[in-house]
């Protein structure tokens, strides 16, 4: 039987074992949205696991969706992240840096000249935004053109080809969590009546074309997409996903990507189930809810559910979380209040077992 601990073959390289840190935004980028030298101890600390999933990362300056978030449009951004590779490949460790555009979530007081947030249509997000200048209502945003939209596809091509540039082993393409890519697959943020919205062929054309964009620039071995049908975060309204996901795979599953990635939002796993039998490729699954000791969560390799399991907080708070699953403990608590911003406290201080 597989097991969590066992190794698997992903992009061309032998990951050591199956368990991956899922991508979490830190908000510690530095000026210009370059990461710092605290970013490269924090992902080497957590070199251990199988595959590294950065932060979102945004590939414009009109993706940038929270404060202190890094970029991967600029010379200085993508040479300040080749430090975090090497760093994290001395020591043994894969990383892909996730490309996020965060389309309608932002606020022109995070965005340079004058820029407004951007989505399939000017349908404003629920709630708040919290900014350096306190919190901000989220705005309309612009509704997109055809000539933009193809524009931004090109911008995640070119965010990946500075991804790779900048050392990384390959990217993930942030299509859950109410995202741009998620706001075009949604009936409640895409009200577009063009080829880019109304049925659901024409919704999930953006996800495909950004997908299809980015493994033709890199190589699909070297692109993975990240997805969470019915996830209800930043405002997204999914009452039927099913019908919706499963035509999306069955559109990029003859292109070969490094993997799929599924954040399940609710404890029914049919879906999940479907999307693994239909995708051939490495299928991750982020669970619901992170157990405190990881075996129960580890039955979705066991049980042939995934190949590889990812771990947000729990592996934010334990950066030799492969280590601590094996012995079975004991787990460092994350703390919830340095989740976002800051310095060293709650980024990089958390003790590992030899520590």
């Amino acid at each position: 039987m597989t097991t969590v601990f066992d190794p698997i073959d992903l992009a061309g390289a032998r990951l050591s074992n199956r368990i991956a840190l899922a991508p979490m935004t830190r908000s510690r980028a530095g000026e210009g949205g370059t990461v710092t030298d605290l970013t490269v101890t924090y992902y080497t600390q957590r070199a251990s696991a199988g595959l590294i999933i950065t932060e979102g990362v945004q590939p414009s300056a009109v993706g940038q969706g929270y404060p202190s978030t890094p970029g991967l449009h600029t010379a200085e951004q993508v040479a300040s992240w080749r430090k975090v590779t090497d760093s994290v490949h001395a020591a043994g460790g894969r990383i892909f840096a996730q490309i996020m555009h965060a389309g309608r979530i932002g606020h022109p007081v995070l965005l340079p000249d004058g820029l407004i947030p951007v989505a399939p249509s000017p349908v404003a997000a629920p709630g708040q935004l919290y900014t350096h200048e306190g919190p901000k209502d989220f705005v309309e945003p612009h509704e997109l053109t055809g000539d933009e939209i193809r524009a931004t596809v090109a911008d995640f091509a070119t965010a990946a080809r500075n991804a790779i540039d900048a050392g990384f082993d390959g990217v993930e393409l942030h299509g859950a969590n109410g995202y741009l890519i998620h706001q075009f697959l949604a009936p409640n943020t895409n009200l577009r009546t063009d080829e880019w919205g109304g049925s659901e062929q024409a919704r999930i054309r953006f996800a495909v074309e950004v997908v299809k964009a980015v493994a033709a620039e890199i190589g699909p071995e070297r692109t993975g997409l990240r997805i969470s049908p019915g996830n209800p975060y930043n405002g997204i309204e999914e009452p039927a996903p099913d019908s919706l996901y499963t035509a999306l795979v069955a559109e990029i599953e003859p292109l070969g990507l490094a993997y799929l990635h599924v954040k399940e939002v609710t404890e029914i796993r049919a879906l999940t189930l479907a999307l693994r039998k239909q995708f051939s490729g490495p299928f991750v699954v982020n669970v619901l809810t992170e157990g405190p000791t990881g075996p129960e969560d580890h039955k979705v390799i066991d049980d042939g559910v995934a190949d590889l399991i990812s771990y947000g907080a729990l592996f934010l708070a334990n950066p030799d979380l492969p280590a601590r699953l094996k012995a079975g403990g004991p787990f460092n608590t994350p703390d919830t209040s340095t989740f976002f911003g800051g310095d060293a406290k709650g980024y990089t201080d958390y003790p590992a077992l030899d520590g």
